[in-house]
């Protein structure tokens, strides 16, 4: 079996004059890359606010932190998502409120504040997650590429957007980034503290986000390259702190989630189904056709950008040939994990998350590698006090490089910054949710009988004391969640016969028929979003009767109110999971789907 390479000389980080001289740019360099990468996560972080229109959001996390004071207790009975977020939330309220108590009435009389600071926490780890990865960049090739890979995944659309949501896929790349600097320790010195890094990072990570296991191959190539070229007689050694590495790791997952171990039987049972239900074939109407490896490649191209993900591939070939340990690092992680994900039956642009720290690695190498090339041959950049003068630099001939070589760095993060602005630009006006609800306010009469389609949250129509007729309620609402419909036929079903279904099959039961009933019941207001409408006209063959009733309903209802999320005379998104919830196309410029309300007439409707 061939022997690790010798890293090159530039993969050390510099000593003496030449070191502090890199540091003299990078570290303020670095300052304003993590900076900018705070603002931007930050810029439009109370989105939405005070309702959570993000179904996941919603549903995870921040009500499981919150559950456990309500429930004294500290088993989240939820590992369908792993649940060190949440622990860091319920923490994290028990402080910011005085316990208990305190949480519990913020979280009931001011949610906004809640949410504001579950959001800030994870964008404060995602912004701690490019200060490692500056350190892993450094510690495997050069200052120069720890910088630029951070700064790439600083304005990165897919990180920069999901750090605005209380979710678990921005902050887990902290933890992760953290076991990829122990591996890049464990190739290059291969210490003790290295393997314990790794560990302690990979355990954290899974603890976060069980993908984030992708972490370990990393580690295990760093370990295999350490064994193979160290001296003879120290593999003992390096075996003992690989097994080390894993009982680290063991106690960080088990302390960031002691219940996997106190409450086994929950966190199997809810872990093979979260597993067969990511597996399992796509069920949604209107997700896409063309398998999951099509589809993740497609989202690296806006998720990361066309320019990173080019330079990524060439980097992780050009790391191959030209390293092979570090190649064994970096290479199988980033293919395997697509190839694994892209076999899931249900696929998602954030699920790419766990790679990017890699592959915005492998990017930055590749540009600076290239940059570095098209120096005239014996103008290296050996006088740093002196790039500061532009007749130095005329002298040199250098100034036509440069100005390439930055050239090619902009074109590594242009596109990420545009679109990162222009999503925190939109998220920080009103929702068309909220805009819609203030106009039903205004023009709809208290305790009227209203259809809402399921993309608002239920708090959306409180009021208290509320209507006579609903209490707690604004308005009457039509239980959207429970079908009448005979799947066959279309005709209504008895009340009793009634089944409660979710909000991904919403649009299953739907029929023209429901519009007589409507109206014979005095349900005179309908409200509708494209991100249920469009699932319909997505897939028309799979819900016939769902896209005759949208038919039907505009002949029959008049418009009295519409909502758009689309700058003026820009085309409609077509409906897709990724860019009907993250606005990442340049026409949006409000979030939120496009909402629609209908006035029905006749019986006991009236004209």
């Amino acid at each position: 079996m061939a022997t690790a390479e010798a890293p090159p000389a530039a993969a050390h980080a510099p000593a003496g004059a030449d070191g502090r001289a890199e540091r003299r740019w990078a570290w303020p360099t670095l300052a304003l890359v993590v900076g900018g990468g705070l603002a931007l996560r930050l810029w439009g972080v109370r989105q939405g606010l005070p309702f959570v229109y993000n179904v996941d959001e919603a549903d995870h996390f921040v009500p499981h932190a919150v559950a456990m004071f309500r429930e004294h207790t500290l088993n989240p009975h939820y590992f369908a998502n792993p649940p060190a977020f949440t622990y860091l939330l319920h923490y994290l309220f028990a402080i910011a409120y005085g316990g208990a108590h305190g949480a519990e009435h913020a979280y009931r009389a001011h949610p906004q504040s809640v949410y504001t600071l579950a959001r800030v926490a994870g964008a404060v780890l995602g912004t701690l997650s490019l200060w490692l990865l500056y350190l892993v960049g450094a510690r495997l090739f050069s200052r120069a590429v720890g910088v630029l890979a951070a700064a790439i995944e600083a304005v990165a659309f897919l990180p920069v957007f999901y750090a605005h949501l209380a979710l678990n896929d921005v902050p887990t790349l902290a933890p992760l980034t953290l076991s990829l600097l122990g591996s890049a320790g464990v190739l290059r010195k291969g210490r003790t503290r290295d393997h314990a890094l790794a560990g302690v990072g990979l355990g954290l990570a899974c603890a976060s986000k069980y993908t984030a296991g992708i972490a370990l191959l990393p580690y295990l190539a760093a370990s295999a390259a350490s064994f193979l070229s160290g001296p003879r007689g120290a593999g003992g050694r390096i075996l003992a702190r690989v097994a080390s590495m894993a009982l680290l790791s063991l106690v960080a997952f088990l302390i960031a989630n002691p219940y996997a171990a106190l409450d086994y039987s929950a966190f199997h049972r809810e872990l093979v189904h979260q597993s067969s239900q990511a597996a399992e074939a796509q069920g949604k109407l209107g997700a896409p056709r063309d398998g999951g490896l099509v589809y993740y490649l497609w989202a690296l191209t806006w998720g990361l950008g066309w320019a990173p993900s080019l330079a990524a591939l060439a980097g992780l070939v050009a790391v191959w040939w030209r390293e092979r340990a570090l190649g064994w690092m970096l290479v199988p992680a980033p293919v395997l994990f697509l190839i694994f994900m892209g076999t899931q039956g249900r696929y998602f642009g954030r699920w790419l998350m766990p790679i990017l720290p890699l592959l915005c690695l492998s990017a930055a190498f590749c540009v600076l590698h290239v940059a570095s090339a098209i120096l005239p041959p014996g103008r290296e950049l050996d006088d740093t006090d002196r790039m500061h003068d532009p007749n130095y630099l005329r002298s040199r001939g250098l100034v036509p490089s440069l100005l390439l070589g930055s050239l090619l760095i902009a074109g590594l993060l242009v596109q990420g910054l545009a679109y990162s602005v222009h999503s925190a630009r939109v998220l920080a006006r009103a929702d068309t949710r909220t805009l819609t609800r203030e106009w039903m306010a205004r023009n709809i009469p208290l305790g009227s009988h209203v259809v809402v389609e399921p993309v608002s949250p239920n708090a959306w129509a409180r009021a208290s004391p509320g209507a006579p007729d609903c209490p707690g309620y604004r308005w009457c609402k039509y239980p959207s969640k429970f079908s009448r419909i005979d799947p066959l036929t279309g005709r209504l079903l008895h009340a009793h016969a009634a089944t409660e279904t979710g909000i991904e099959n919403y649009v299953r039961t739907l029929a023209p028929s429901l519009l007589n009933y409507y109206v014979d019941h005095g349900w005179c207001w309908v409200v509708t979003g494209s991100t249920q409408r469009d699932r319909a006209f997505a897939d028309p063959a799979a819900v016939p009767l769902a896209v005759a009733y949208y038919r039907r309903l505009a002949r029959r209802g008049t418009v009295v109110f519409r909502a758009s999320p689309y700058a003026r005379d820009a085309r409609r998104v077509q409906f897709d999971f990724d860019w009907s919830f993250d606005y990442y196309p340049m026409a949006y410029r409000l979030p939120g789907p496009v909402m629609t309300v209908y006035r029905l007439h006749g019986r006991r409707c009236g004209r």
